[in-house]
């Protein structure tokens, strides 16, 4: 329930502070007064968006707050969803900087836009004449009767269901387009693998074969230098080995007598030891190298073959060569594997199918079953709203394939009069019929929607006399299960408020300024006949207006 309202610096507003009550409240003012004004500013409090445009003082920022009284547990779980610090009396302001920024806030906590929306659809429905637009839509159709029908927990369980069932279906059609594009590279990438894999590249190949070949290209070289260098270490005339050993001899001959050379003639044993070594190692080598022309041959094909592969494949490497072969094994498997996964997909569509059509259905039954009742009863009140000829019919058709509400299709089809055939309520309704129309239809799913507070903004417009009377009734019954506010230029309605509000236009030298205020006692008689003589205040009119008050 809407418990205040605070206004700053929007259209012709310079601040106001308003509050309000359970209940029918009325809200009436002369034409251009700004009563939809306040419509505008609490609007921006629902997450409608807004710009520079609203400021009556471009200098200034524009402030709209507003406190609710909220206990539905349902308003409650939108808190919980975006972790926001819930209270019975909650505040939600907007503020629209000079620069248009704007910024919200529930309970001083910032919240976005798309968030707002959320939570205010939840607690007011402003219902204005172009709203009446809706009434020709056939979501908003099919919503009427689930409210009815109190279908939100079926709802809820088949647009779960619904989603699954989506989900998979994308992820069957994404495989498919992926399969049916793999199967048009499965030869290519079967020709790259299979060229790869002949060739059996093994990691650290292409350097050894490298290191290979320059050996090879350089073997007279190599042999001429290690056969002189063992000569000079091992020929018989005057090898340094020798030379060495005789050295060492002379040293042991003197090492007992003299201790001073101990240390090197271990030294030159050690020498003596390590010469014999590298000149076995290069004996060794020597023998080991041969210019062998078909060998150099096969290294130069296959370096040859490795390079041609790197360049095919724009890589430096036998390692990234090898990795490209893993990935391609890899995507010829996934490839074969296609066929496996789709399959499962199918079998889990097909039970997924099978578990939304069940729930589709139950949702169908639901709506067939209540859509009698919610004819028998629109038609009754549009005759009491001065239609007595008028005829309501709810179309319902089964559709071709699911949609995130179910597999129905409804239509509103309308006659006002006898004898003609009913058609599309968007062709055949007049303003006047859509706004009796509607209250209708608010009346009948109020209850079952829950929503705190419904604000009809000049529904009753076209309508006077005895149909104005029955639309106050229609919404003074409302108002006993959530608060009711009503924008109304008729006596007949403003009379059956529990509480009475004006708006009104005042203008200094500067600018026009729009104020509100509650009524009391003779404030409201003198308003009330206002609406019925005009500006100038009749005794008769007054009287007429302590009866309208009296009535009601």
């Amino acid at each position: 329930m809407l418990q205040s309202l605070k206004i700053q610096n929007y259209a012709l507003i310079d601040e106001i502070r308003i509050g309000f009550y359970p209940g029918f409240l009325t809200i009436t003012g002369e034409t251009g007064a700004g009563k939809s004004i306040l419509i505008g500013a609490l609007s921006l409090i629902l997450g409608n968006r807004a710009d520079t445009s609203v400021l009556k003082d471009e200098t200034r920022k524009c402030v709209v707050e507003a406190t609710f009284y909220i206990t539905n547990p349902r308003i409650k779980a939108i808190f919980d969803k975006h972790d926001l610090d819930y209270d019975e009396e909650t505040i939600i302001r907007r503020e629209i900087s000079s620069k248009g920024k704007s910024r919200a806030f529930v309970n001083d906590t910032p919240v976005n836009i798309k968030m707002l929306k959320e939570l205010g659809d939840q607690l007011v429905d402003i219902h204005s004449q172009h709203q009446n637009l809706i009434l020709k839509d056939n979501v908003f159709q099919l919503d009427v009767v689930d409210s009815y029908a109190r279908n939100g927990e079926m709802l809820n369980d088949y647009y779960s269901k619904y989603r699954e069932y989506k989900n998979i279906q994308k992820q069957y059609r994404e495989l498919k387009e992926k399969s049916e594009q793999a199967s048009a590279d499965y030869d290519y990438y079967r020709f790259q693998f299979d060229q790869l894999e002949k060739t059996g590249l093994r990691e650290g190949e292409q350097e050894e074969l490298e290191n290979e070949l320059e050996t090879l290209n350089h073997s007279e070289e190599i042999k001429y230098n290690l056969s002189n260098a063992s000569y000079l270490l091992n020929n018989e005339e005057s090898s340094v080995i020798s030379q060495v050993r005789e050295a060492g001899d002379n040293l042991r001959k003197i090492v007992d007598y003299y201790s001073k050379v101990k240390e090197i003639s271990g030294r030159m044993e050690s020498i003596y030891i390590e010469l014999q070594d590298l000149s076995n190692e290069i004996e060794m080598l020597n023998e080991n190298v041969e210019h062998d022309p078909d060998r150099v041959e096969y290294i130069r094909q296959r370096l040859d073959d490795i390079y041609s592969l790197e360049h095919k494949h724009r890589v430096s490497t036998e390692k990234e060569l090898i990795d490209i072969k893993e990935d391609l094994g890899k995507k010829l498997e996934e490839i074969d594997n296609y066929d496996f996964h789709l399959e499962e997909l199918e079998k889990q569509l097909e039970s997924k199918r099978k578990e939304l059509s069940a729930a589709a259905k139950q949702l169908s039954e639901s709506r067939k079953k209540n859509i009698p009742a919610i004819e028998e009863k629109i038609t009754s009140m549009l005759k009491e709203l001065g239609i007595p000829n008028a005829s309501f019919k709810i179309q319902r058709t089964d559709l071709a394939e699911f949609n995130e509400y179910g597999l129905d299709h409804v239509k509103f089809l309308f006659s006002a009069n006898k004898n003609v055939e009913l058609e599309d309520i968007a062709k055949v309704a007049s303003g006047g019929e859509l706004s009796r129309l509607m209250l209708s239809l608010k009346s009948t799913i109020a209850e079952t929607k829950a929503l705190p507070t419904i604000i009809f903004d000049e529904i009753d417009s076209g309508t006077s006399g005895d149909i104005a009377d029955k639309m106050g009734t229609i919404m003074k019954e409302m108002s006993g299960n959530m608060q009711i506010l009503n924008i109304t230029h008729l006596p007949q309605i403003a009379s059956k408020g529990d509480y009475h509000y004006m708006v009104y236009k005042y203008d200094d030298n500067e600018s026009t300024h729009t104020y509100i205020k509650q009524l009391q006692g003779d404030e409201r008689i003198k308003e009330i006949a206002k609406m019925l003589s005009g500006e100038e205040l009749t005794d008769t009119a007054l009287q007429n207006a302590r009866e309208f008050l009296g009535k009601s």
